[in-house]
């Protein structure tokens, strides 16, 4: 996943289309570990989190996905693991990207 993330070409060239990665516009990462996005809405009205990884094994995985993002040349910052923060961006562009390791969807 680290590598789909920093070689995914989601910026714009000079033509305007979507053709470099974060390593070309020398960009950097912010990585939030957020077990929410997992909800399964599906059935009834209250989300379930039966299948987001445990703590235990989560935070290993986004420590490491941190850590060969580093590896790969990008600079990242990181959020506080099972810490409840207020992130503020800017989305740039009418692109939502959801990327699935699993290929679940």
């Amino acid at each position: 996943m680290a590598d789909k993330v920093v070689s995914l070409r989601i910026f714009e060239d000079e033509q305007g289309k979507m053709n470099r990665s974060v390593l070309d516009v020398r960009g950097g990462v912010l990585a939030i570990s957020q077990f929410t996005l997992f909800g399964d809405a599906r059935k009834g009205t209250r989300p379930g989190f039966v299948d987001a990884a445990r703590p235990e094994i989560a935070q290993p995985l986004y420590a490491r996905f941190c850590e060969l993002a580093r590896e790969r040349g990008v600079q990242v910052s990181e959020g506080v693991f099972r810490a409840t923060m207020q992130v503020r961006i800017v989305n740039e562009g009418p692109v939502t990207l959801l990327l699935d390791s699993k290929r679940s969807f």
